[in-house]
């Protein structure tokens, strides 16, 4: 009896690094499943693979090989990663990479390519000029532990000061600094002490008009910068997923997302170019080795240990049907795989906003079918972070419609969730990184209020309180020391300046400096209140025991901190109090 005809293998194995080399003399398109020796190569693509070579039927100019990365000197840039990484080598050339099993863009790829191979074979075009992928870079390839000499030789800090603040100059300058090469690898926002400034100006300390100089930089709120020189080279072209026509536009009133700027040149020195750009008055430049490392311990003791880290923030949405049906057991399995929820909003869609959501699918015959139920009933946005959020959640959730997922990633939430009442994914997510920005802009609009921390705060609750509020999801985007006087304190407290208790604030306002601080977020006002708490620090200890005034409130009066009851209030006492540069307030209603 014949034996059972053998089945012709799919991918070759290549592991090690002479195979590589023979691998690149491949002749046309040679798709590279990149894989770590601990989790193998991605099963999930094999399905996809197999199909292609089955229809595009191309033996001499489509080849499928997996690389294992731990063991090909090539790839060592790869190694220790937690994403699948496909690569597409083009007559031994590396012409693109593709981050994460994402089934639909590999197969476009693909088939692009192997149809320009047609058309070349055929004397139909040339042979286009790729920028080839450069897979190895020795000023950006992580070999784990950097050493101390090369971390250092790598960053410069800057602080933009309090005046340039106060004045709405740090986006100008900040977008200067990257439209130039550089890297804003980090950023904190505080007021700095008498001892940090000190520190950080050791080197003009003898200077006459020094001791002026430094409640001037202690008075308001500073922008401490961690910049980079970034890459020397052009960046290489990496594959995107992009649908302008899907992305939402800010509504009138809202920020518009700023557009990348191409550099025309790099400078050696950013202390340099600051100075050429005539912005030395406003920011300040250390690019001393040793003092760099220093104050990079002081403001960004963790910044060493997370710079491998890409956190990224994505807008994702569950549409009304899954809403109503599974919306516990989706946020489950959202926590699970490690995404924090920032921010959450029940909302129900505008025809408008439907159709400009769902635009991919406006060619399909159900398409007024989906725009009428994602306008019947209440959907979930979502604004999420994690690390590689984006391509995360593309994994994740699975291709636009069942049929492919099904197809092509079985395991997906797009199939776990399927509803029969559309054949579409239930989960929407933004398609990229500057997608995600505008579409939270657009969910979330930022709101602000105004915050106050008490005089009898002490300077270690202050910066407690400041870990409150960032883990609140709240941004500081103004703030200022200041000793209250009457005048100054009516302008906050104009609705109980006639109450007889009034004259008590203001003795507890007048025992030294408060920090005055504008507060952004979607939702700011009640968000600020609730964290608060109660006006009275015992009630809050019994009712709300998180909140600000029960872990640091000693008194009705002394409750340390202080808050905008609603928008009115909160529009006109940051007018009043920040008349220099008063902010605006996109959500009015």
């Amino acid at each position: 009896m014949a034996g059972k005809k053998r089945e012709i293998q799919l991918q070759a194995v290549i592991n090690n690094q002479s195979l590589w080399d023979e691998m690149l003399q491949n002749k046309g398109l040679t798709v590279i499943d990149v894989y770590q020796a601990w989790c193998g190569p991605c099963k999930a693509m094999q399905t996809l693979f197999r199909k292609l070579k089955n229809e595009l039927n191309e033996d001499e100019i489509l080849h499928f090989v997996v690389a294992e990365a731990d063991s090909i000197v090539t790839l060592q840039p790869f190694r220790d990663k937690c994403e699948p990484i496909f690569l597409f080598s083009v007559n031994g050339k590396i012409v693109a990479k593709i981050n994460g099993a994402n089934a639909p863009l590999v197969n476009k790829k693909i088939v692009d390519l192997v149809n320009e191979e047609r058309k070349i074979a055929a004397g139909e075009m040339v042979r286009p000029q790729y920028n080839e992928i450069l897979l190895a870079d020795s000023d950006t390839e992580d070999t784990g532990e950097a050493s101390s000499e090369n971390f250092e030789q790598l960053y410069s800090i800057a602080i933009i000061k309090p005046e340039a603040v106060i004045t709405g100059k740090t986006v100008e300058i900040k977008q200067k600094i990257i439209n130039a090469g550089f890297v804003i690898e980090a950023e904190a926002k505080r007021v700095l002490t008498e001892e940090q400034v000190r520190d950080f100006y050791s080197r003009i300390a003898d200077q006459p008009d020094f001791e002026d100089f430094v409640p001037l930089m202690t008075n308001g709120l500073s922008y401490i910068l961690v910049i980079s020189q970034g890459n020397k080279q052009e960046p290489p072209w990496e594959e995107t997923v992009a649908n302008p026509e899907s992305e939402l536009e800010p509504s009138e009133g809202q920020h518009e997302m700023t557009t990348p700027t191409v550099m025309e040149k790099k400078w050696d020195s950013l202390q340099d170019y600051i100075e050429r750009q005539h912005l030395s008055q406003f920011c300040d430049i250390e690019e001393n080795i040793a003092n760099v490392n220093m104050f990079i311990d002081i403001f960004f003791p963790d910044f060493k240990s997370i710079t491998s880290i890409k956190l990224e923030r994505i807008m994702a949405l569950l549409r009304p049907d899954l809403f109503k049906k599974k919306k516990e057991d989706v946020l489950n399995i959202i926590q699970d795989e490690g995404f924090k929820i920032l921010m959450q909003r029940q909302i129900v869609l505008s025809e408008e906003e439907a159709q400009t959501l769902c635009k991919e699918y406006k060619n399909e015959d159900y398409f007024e079918n989906l725009i009428e139920n994602m306008t019947s009933g209440t959907s979930l946005a979502l604004v999420l972070l994690r690390d590689n959020g984006l391509q995360h959640w593309k994994k994740l959730i699975g291709p636009n419609t069942v049929e492919e997922a099904k197809e092509y990633l079985p395991e997906s939430l797009c199939v776990q969730f399927a509803m029969e009442s559309l054949p579409i994914n239930q989960l929407y997510g933004s398609v990229s990184l500057e997608a995600a920005e505008r579409e939270i802009q657009y969910f979330f609009p930022p709101q602000n209020t105004l915050g106050l921390i008490k005089p009898h705060v002490t300077q270690e609750q202050r910066e407690e309180i400041f870990d409150l509020i960032k883990e609140a999801g709240f941004e500081i985007t103004q703030m200022k020391e200041m000793l209250l006087t009457e005048d100054q304190a009516d302008k906050i407290y104009f609705k109980i300046k006639k109450k007889d208790f009034y004259k008590d604030v203001l003795e507890i306002l007048s025992e030294g400096p408060s920090l005055v601080m504008v507060l952004t977020k979607w939702n700011a006002i009640a968000d600020w209140r609730r964290l608060i708490g109660p006006v009275d620090p015992d009630e809050g200890k019994l009712l709300s025991p998180d909140s600000i005034r029960a872990k640091y409130g000693k008194s009705v009066l002394r409750n340390a901190v202080h808050g905008s009851s609603t928008v009115h209030e909160a529009m006109e006492t940051i007018n009043k109090m920040f008349e220099e540069a008063v902010p605006e307030n996109p959500e009015q209603n």
